[in-house]
C-alpha cells in the first residue's frame, strides 16, 4: 500500500504542480538565451575589431611586408641569355654568328598518353623512330621534365607546336652558325650544345666570346603569365659577348683551299696544309688544313679532321730549312758567299755516316749553288764550321722548339733538343732538315726574317690595336743575299714554278723528308713541303705549303706543293693590288723564257 501511494503521489506530482513549474522554466531559458546571444554578439564585435585592428596595423605600418610575402608567391626570376659574340673576317664576313632556334622537352608520362599517330609525327619531326622515342619516355617515365631535341630549327617546332600534343613544351634558345661552312672550321672551331667553345678560335676566346647572362623579375598570375615587370635591384641586364676580328681574308683562304685541295686530289694525297702570312705586318691571311670539316653538321665534328694540321702537327722539314741554315753561316762569319764546297760524285762518308745528294754531278759549288742544287753535302760541310750553340741559338731565336704565341689551342713548340747533346752528325743532319721537328706556320714565320731584311716579324691571327713585335735574327745584308740566293733555287722544276707565277718574281725553297714508321724512316711515305715569298724584289706575302704521302704524281716538294705556292701567290698579290715586278708574259712565251734562264744556269 504503501508503495502505491508513493508511486501515485510522484505521478500525480507534475499534474497538480505543472503550471508553477511550467512557467518558471520557461522564464529562466528566455534569459539564459538572451545572455548567450549577448556574449556571442560581444565576441563576434571582439573578433571584427580584432581582425579590423589587424588589416589596420599591415595597412598602415607593415604594408611592405605584406606586399613581399604577396610577390614571393606570384613573383619569378626569368634568365636573360647573353648573345654570343660573333667572329669575323677582315673584310666584315661573318664567320661564325648566333641564330635563334628551339628546343622541345617533354613530361614523358603525360607524353605517352599521347596517340601513336601523334607520337609518330612527334617522331619524325625529331629525325627518330616512334620505337626510340617510345623507349626514350619509358626509361625517364618518373621524370618530370626530359629533353627530347636542343637547337632545331623555328620552322621545325612550328610543326611540332601544331601537332598540339599534351607533354610537349618548346622553349627559345640560340645555335652557332658557320656561314662559311668547311671553308674556316680549322680557324673558327665550334661550340657544343650549351653555346661552349670547345674547338679552335670558339674555345680560345670562349670567355670574350660569350658574355655574361643577365635575369629579370616578374610577376606571374596564377596562370602562369607574366603581368608585370619589377623595377628590382635584382634584375641583372645580360652581357652581350664581344665580337672578334681576324686577320684571315675569306678570299684568300678560298684561293688557297682550292688549290691545296686540287694538289691532294692530283697526288692521291692523305693531307696538307697552307698558310699565307702578309710579311708586312705578320697577319695571317689564309690559314688552311685538309682534310676538313663542315662545322655545321655534328656527324662531320669527329676524328683527324679537327685537327688544324698547320699549326698543331710536326715534322721534319727536310731542305726547306737550308736558306736559313746558310742565313746562319753567312751572318756567323764561318762562310762567304764566295765559299766553295767539293760535293764530289754526291756521296760523302760523314762520322761513319753516309751523306748522299739526289745528283751525282754537283761537284763544287759556292752557297747560292749549295741552295740551287739542295746539296745536303755542302749544307753538312757548313755545318762543320758552325758549333752546336750557334745553331741552337739561331734556331731558338726562330721559334724553333717554342710553343707560338698565336693564341690558338693545340700549336706544337716541336723539338729541337739541347745542344748540349749534339753528335757532330747530328749537327750535320740537322743543317738539311733532319733530327728536328717544326709546324707549317713555325717554318713561314721564319721565312719571314728573310722577307724582312733579317727582322723576324710575330704573327696574329685575331686584329687588335697592339703593334706586332720582331726580333732581329739575321744582319739585313745577310738576308738579301740569301733572298737573292733562294729566286729560282730549286732547280728546273723551281724554274717551272716561277713560270706559274706571271707577272712576279719569287724565291723559295722545296723540301722533301722521308717518313718515320715505327721508329725508323720509310721509302714508301714522304712529305713533299715548299716555302716562298714574293714579289722578290719587295716581299709582301710568305707561303708555304706542305702535303703528306703522296701515292701518285711524285713526291717531291717542287712537284707537289710547289704548283699550290704558285697558284696562290699569283692569285693572292693579283687580289692585293701588289704591282707586279716582272714583265707580265703570255704563258707560253713565260715558260720559254723560264727554260733558257734554268739552262744557264745548270750550264754554269
Amino acid at each position: 500500500m504503501m508503495r502505491k501511494w508513493f508511486n501515485n503521489s510522484k505521478e500525480r506530482t507534475p499534474r497538480r504542480t505543472g503550471n508553477i513549474v511550467q512557467s518558471y522554466e520557461t522564464g529562466g531559458e528566455k534569459t539564459s538565451s538572451k545572455v548567450r546571444s549577448s556574449i556571442l554578439y560581444a565576441l563576434l564585435l571582439l573578433g571584427f575589431g580584432a581582425v579590423g585592428a589587424q588589416a589596420l596595423y599591415h595597412q598602415a605600418f607593415n604594408s611592405d611586408f605584406l606586399r613581399k610575402e604577396g610577390d614571393n608567391r606570384y613573383e619569378a626570376r626569368i634568365p636573360l641569355h647573353a648573345e654570343r659574340g660573333r667572329i669575323i673576317d677582315r673584310n666584315g664576313e661573318f664567320l661564325a654568328t648566333s641564330v635563334p632556334a628551339s628546343s622541345v622537352w617533354a613530361v614523358p608520362d603525360q607524353l605517352l598518353r599521347a596517340s601513336v599517330e601523334q607520337r609518330s609525327a612527334l617522331a619524325n619531326e625529331l629525325g627518330e623512330t616512334l620505337k626510340s622515342l617510345d623507349a626514350k619516355l619509358n626509361t625517364n617515365k618518373n621524370k618530370a621534365f626530359l629533353f627530347l631535341k636542343r637547337q632545331i630549327s623555328l620552322e621545325t617546332s612550328d610543326r611540332i607546336r601544331a601537332l598540339k600534343i599534351k607533354g610537349i613544351n618548346i622553349d627559345s634558345e640560340s645555335k652557332r652558325h658557320y656561314p662559311q661552312g668547311s671553308l674556316m672550321s680549322h680557324i673558327v672551331g665550334f661550340t657544343n650544345i650549351e653555346n661552349n667553345g670547345i674547338e679552335g678560335l670558339e674555345k680560345q676566346y670562349n670567355k670574350v666570346l660569350q658574355g655574361a647572362d643577365g635575369s629579370r623579375v616578374v610577376i606571374r598570375n596564377r596562370l602562369g603569365e607574366v603581368i608585370e615587370d619589377v623595377a628590382s635591384s635584382d634584375s641583372l641586364p645580360a652581357k652581350h659577348g664581344d665580337s672578334i676580328h681576324l686577320t684571315i681574308d675569306s678570299r684568300i683562304q678560298f684561293i688557297a683551299k682550292n688549290a691545296l685541295e686540287k694538289a691532294i686530289k692530283n697526288h692521291d694525297a692523305e693531307s696538307g696544309g697552307v698558310v699565307v702570312i702578309d710579311s708586312t705586318n705578320g697577319e695571317i691571311l689564309a690559314m688552311v688544313s685538309m682534310p676538313t670539316y663542315d662545322p655545321n653538321n655534328n656527324k662531320d665534328r669527329r676524328g683527324d679532321a679537327l685537327r688544324n694540321r698547320v699549326i698543331t702537327d710536326i715534322f721534319e722539314p727536310g731542305s726547306i730549312i737550308k736558306p736559313l741554315v746558310a742565313a746562319l753561316a753567312l751572318d756567323a762569319g764561318v762562310i762567304t758567299k764566295n765559299t766553295k764546297f767539293a760535293t764530289g760524285n754526291g756521296v760523302w762518308q760523314y762520322q761513319g755516316a753516309r751523306i748522299t745528294d739526289v745528283s751525282t754531278r754537283n761537284g763544287t759549288l759556292d752557297v747560292a749553288g749549295v741552295l740551287r742544287r739542295s746539296s745536303n753535302i755542302g749544307m753538312a760541310m757548313m755545318s762543320e764550321r758552325l758549333r752546336a750553340q750557334q745553331m741552337w741559338t739561331v734556331f731558338n731565336a726562330l721559334g724553333f722548339g717554342q710553343t707560338p704565341t698565336l693564341g690558338f689551342p693545340g700549336a706544337a713548340a716541336g723539338r729541337v733538343r739541347p745542344w748540349k747533346t749534339w753528335k757532330l752528325i747530328e749537327k750535320a743532319t740537322m743543317s738539311y732538315g733532319y733530327g728536328l721537328s717544326v709546324s707549317l706556320l713555325q717554318i713561314a714565320q721564319a721565312y719571314t726574317a728573310i722577307a724582312r731584311d733579317g727582322d723576324m716579324i710575330s704573327l696574329s691571327l685575331v686584329r687588335n690595336n697592339n703593334r706586332p713585335t720582331s726580333i732581329q735574327v739575321f744582319s739585313p745584308n745577310v738576308a738579301k743575299d740569301v733572298r737573292v740566293m733562294v729566286e729560282g733555287s730549286a732547280g728546273p722544276e723551281g724554274a717551272k714554278i716561277q713560270s706559274q707565277v706571271n707577272g712576279y718574281r719569287i724565291g723559295g725553297k722545296s723540301g722533301t723528308a722521308r717518313g718515320i714508321v715505327n721508329g725508323r724512316y720509310t721509302m714508301n711515305a714522304y712529305r713533299g713541303s715548299f716555302v716562298a715569298l714574293a714579289p722578290i724584289s719587295k716581299p709582301r706575302i710568305v707561303v708555304a705549303v706542305t702535303i703528306e704521302k703522296p701515292k701518285k704524281g711524285g713526291y717531291y716538294g717542287t712537284v707537289v706543293s710547289g704548283p699550290v705556292v704558285a697558284e696562290v701567290i699569283e692569285q693572292t698579290l693579283k687580289y692585293l693590288g701588289v704591282p707586279p715586278d716582272a714583265p707580265v708574259q703570255e704563258p707560253k712565251k713565260a715558260l720559254e723564257a723560264t727554260n733558257q734562264q734554268t739552262t744557264r744556269r745548270t750550264q754554269g
